[in-house]
């Protein structure tokens, strides 16, 4: 018999725990503040600072319920689960007034037997959601010492205490919204023998074959005679089992010959294999990417090397930290993932790293990884504190940890298990852990060694356990924020300590795992969150969307090292995103050039959660900053760059990610800012595979004799890549760049409209924006010199707007435009 499922999804009602008759309805899967927003009980917590107004139901307990029709044939059928796959978090469920289980994490799926409580007919269920901020506040003042932990400028308090998606609770780029409620898939289940937990495979390749080991856990609590089928690229398996009562662990192996390889983006495409495995009565179909993938961590004449390798071949990570794509977890919808997702391929990108203070991602999130190519970093949900090592806190991240790694380890894109973000690094941040490191060094080797690295050392052995994000491997306790030789590092200094972009090019990391500049977001979104008269840097809303300690103000500090100020503030926001995009392209590309020493560069951020001024480079709804713009080129296969070294030589470099050898045709035009080119060299060679090769050093007096009068101008031809670079020898604010006059042309085309761009003098960073139509250009924030022209394609997202609304939202900017 097969088992039987009664889905709970839809409508419930949702009611304050102190004043169940006046209910609301709420969609589930969903959230407690998605609902009174939908039912008008609160306003837009995105608004203006309506947030503030929204911190009293931090404190709020709330009653989730629904009627459930139940047939005598499902009661007839077998044991029945209520089945949650994330119940957010502190909740009492009852069925029909009678207790039938708790639930405390919402990182762990819950499984309640029903089966007495439940009856013929109309059934009652009732989930009591406690306010997690009390419940934190509760487990604190029991706590024998203080267990500190990041605080930011709207925070819920003590959320390191509760297992719970740490951002919830505000972060220096994130709101404070403290919701509630069930997500993910939601039902009750009849089950006739049991069911299959989980099921996850390991690989072992050789000899142009895969064996797949297929191991699937089952729990029977009265066993029996059942059939085990297993369908995996055209192998068949299919054996009568007899299950022992309780948990069977069976594992059964397929070959599968010449089978075809996974490659992350970028190195190979991303063939998935289907694999079907039936037993008693349950069934479980999941895809599977066929590779092997290593994290190399080997000792050298620098320190410690880190690096990932994918069926041999060395990669370089190219991405961005990921944090959950809203606030309201009812947004969070396969559409809204697969659109950033697909933005991140679209930059060349190859890896994501999922933040440890928000939360495990959905399945629809990593099968999207898995199409996509695109390496997942995975820290475990832990960031920026110090943590409890109590028993009973253990045991919850025991049981996260357990259901995490086996509901992921089958993903060809799970690459890394990272224990937390930062709190090694944080026991050196707070008064009490640095008064005494040992007490709390002995809490976090606990929690991170004696947990998480034990359960990823046996539960998925095929990766690696990353202690954390920064670090230098197992067993080293040190503070790695400033080491630059060993594993990954973070490296702030740029933004949080206002050194110059110069600075990216102090360090050598190993692998940056973390860094950032901020800019605030497109005008258009802006208005989403704020009126006309707030458009001011200072303006009281404008302050509330920007959570960074003085970061507007760090913004324009910079503005006055290298630009001239803008005039206007829609010219200040263009700029903040040029800014950013110059100083994480300073740092990529001089990083990517010193391969194979450095192997990895991640930025922070993808995305944001909330309309807000931030390190994002798809800012909130996905719209493109400038920043993801330049990352398509600067994160390109093949890229052409310069630096300008200490002899005050122009090093002219070109990398090359491909597996295979790549022929270029590179060019260096020097030109002075009327658009006269004054010197030409040109080169024409085969770049190694995996390789950063010097084309030349030149001498910048032989180049220029005027620092402020000429540029440099790099062009590079590689194989279906045609890029372009230049180098200022000055900052722009000296320079008398030409007040360009930028001409336009549209066409209508399939895609949507061909925009051709001309120019009668050098325009740096020109950028077109059609302003309030929702879409993107297929490039942007580009250099064009005088006679040249660019054609680009508009493609909008959703209804596609008229010839004459583009052309009235149609605007040009480019850096000379921004002042008088």
């Amino acid at each position: 018999m097969t088992n039987q499922r009664i889905d709970l999804a839809g409508t419930w009602q949702l009611a304050p725990a102190q004043r169940p008759e006046d209910p609301i309805s709420a969609a589930i899967p969903g959230d407690t503040h998605s609902a009174l927003l939908a039912a008008g009980r609160i306003a837009d917590p995105y608004w203006g600072t309506n947030e503030l107004a929204l911190q009293d139901l931090n404190r709020q307990d709330w009653r989730l319920s629904r009627n459930i029709a139940v047939s005598a044939d499902f009661l007839a059928a077998g044991r029945i689960y209520l089945c949650c796959e994330s119940l957010d978090t502190i909740a009492d469920i009852s069925l029909n007034g009678h207790p039938v289980g708790q639930a405390r994490n919402m990182f762990v799926r819950q499984r309640f037997d029903v089966t007495q409580a439940l009856q013929e007919g109309d059934n009652q269920l009732e989930i009591l959601l406690h306010s997690a901020e009390t419940h934190a506040l509760q487990l604190s003042r029991a706590l024998p010492y203080e267990i500190p932990y990041s605080e930011y400028p709207i925070q819920s308090p003590h959320r390191n205490l509760v297992r719970k998606v740490q951002c919830h609770a505000g972060w220096d780029w994130g709101c404070c919204l403290m919701v509630a409620g069930l997500y993910g898939t939601v039902y009750l289940e009849a089950q006739p023998m049991g069911h299959a937990d989980y099921v996850y495979t390991e690989q072992t390749h050789a000899d142009g074959r895969c064996d797949l080991t297929v191991i699937c856990e089952v729990e029977a609590p009265e066993g029996g005679a059942t059939e085990l089928h297993i369908d995996c690229g055209g192998q068949r398996l299919r054996e009568p089992i007899k299950l022992q009562p309780g948990r069977s662990v069976l594992r059964r192996t397929l070959t599968i010959d010449q089978p075809l390889l996974w490659w992350p983006a970028g190195y190979g495409d991303q063939p998935l294999y289907d694999l079907e495995v039936k037993i008693a009565g349950d069934r479980h179909h999941q895809q599977v990417g066929l590779r092997t993938l290593e994290l190399i961590t080997e000792q050298d004449d620098i320190g410690l090397g880190f690096k990932f390798r994918a069926n041999g071949v060395d990669i370089f990570a190219k991405g961005a930290n990921w944090i959950p794509c809203d606030a309201l977890p009812a947004r969070q919808t396969r559409a809204a993932v697969a659109d950033l997702l697909t933005s991140a391929v679209e930059a060349h990108m190859n890896m994501i790293r999922v933040w440890g203070g928000g939360q495990y991602e959905s399945d629809d999130f990593y099968q999207l990884c898995d199409e996509k190519g695109l390496l997942v970093w995975q820290d475990f949900m832990f960031s920026c504190s110090t943590y409890p090592a109590t028993a009973d806190f253990l045991d919850q991240v025991k049981a996260e940890a357990r259901h995490q790694i086996k509901r992921l380890r089958h993903h060809a894109c799970l690459a890394l298990w990272c224990g937390n973000n930062e709190d090694l690094g944080a026991l050196n941040w707070f008064e009490p852990s640095r008064r005494d490191r040992d007490r709390y060094l002995v809490d976090y080797d606990r929690l991170n060694e004696g947990v998480l690295g034990r359960l990823v050392d046996e539960l998925d052995p095929e990766r690696t356990f990353w202690p954390s994000s920064p670090c230098g491997g197992r067993g080293d306790y040190s503070d790695n924020w400033h080491d630059d030789s060993r594993g990954d590092m973070h490296y702030w200094r740029v933004w949080h300590e206002g050194k110059s972009f110069a600075d990216y090019h102090a360090v050598t990391p190993r692998f940056c795992s973390e860094f950032g500049y901020q800019s605030f977001p497109s005008l258009d979104c802006i208005k989403t969150y704020a009126p006309g008269d707030q458009f001011n840097v200072t303006a009281p809303i404008m302050e509330h969307h920007q959570r960074n300690d003085g970061g507007n103000s760090k913004i324009t500090e910079m503005f006055t090292r290298y630009f001239r100020m803008p005039d206007g503030f829609a010219h200040f926001v263009y700029l903040s995103q040029v800014q950013q995009g110059l100083a994480i392209k300073t740092a990529v590309e001089y990083w990517r050039h010193l391969r194979p020493t450095c192997m990895g560069t991640l930025y922070w951020q993808l995305n944001d959660l909330w309309p807000v001024c931030s390190w994002s480079s798809l800012e909130y709804g996905g719209k493109w900053k400038l920043l993801h713009h330049m990352a398509r080129r600067f994160y390109a296969p093949v890229l052409i760059s310069s630096f300008q070294n200490d002899d005050d030589q122009l090093e002219i470099w070109v990398t090359n990610d491909r597996k295979e050898p790549t022929p270029i045709q590179a060019r260096l035009r020097i030109v002075d800012f009327s658009g006269t080119i004054q010197q030409e060299k040109a080169w024409n060679q085969t770049l190694d595979a995996g390789s950063a090769q010097q084309l030349d050093a030149l001498a910048v007096a032989e180049l220029i004799t005027d620092g402020t009068a000429a540029f440099a101008v790099l062009d590079l031809e590689a194989e279906g890549i045609t890029l372009r670079n230049e180098h200022f020898f000055a900052p722009y604010k000296s320079c008398i760049l030409p007040d360009a006059q930028v001409q336009t042309r549209i066409e209508e085309v399939d895609e949507g409209f061909a925009v051709t761009v001309t120019t009668d003098q050098p325009a740096f960073y020109l950028t077109l924006n059609a302003d309030g139509l929702a879409g993107e250009f297929d490039d942007n924030c580009f250099t064009l010199l005088g006679g040249e022209s660019r054609t680009l394609t508009f493609q909008a997202k959703g209804e596609a707007p008229t010839l004459a609304q583009f052309q009235d939202a149609l605007t040009v900017l480019h850096l000379r435009a921004t002042y008088q």
